[in-house]
């Protein structure tokens, strides 16, 4: 398996243009990974509120609890 090391010092041995596209390779991969990591995360959180474990909450009463909790980590 390859080192970090290994893969950069062979990634700067490209042409330059091949190192831009190698860029944006690696951060469209990276991009489509996290939207299936939010995704599952997602629809795990569907599930469980559809289980019940979450309970029902007005949007008013979640707005004034994030504000609170934003509220408590600045000081």
């Amino acid at each position: 398996m390859s080192t970090l090391d290994q893969v950069l010092e062979s990634a700067l041995q490209l042409p330059y243009e091949q190192q831009e596209m190698l860029i944006k390779i690696l951060q469209n991969r990276h991009h489509q990974s996290r939207r299936a990591e939010i995704a599952t995360d997602a629809q795990q959180s569907l599930a469980d509120f559809r289980a019940g474990k979450f309970p029902s909450q007005s949007a008013q009463s979640v707005i004034t609890e994030l504000r609170q909790s934003l509220d408590d980590t600045e000081v």
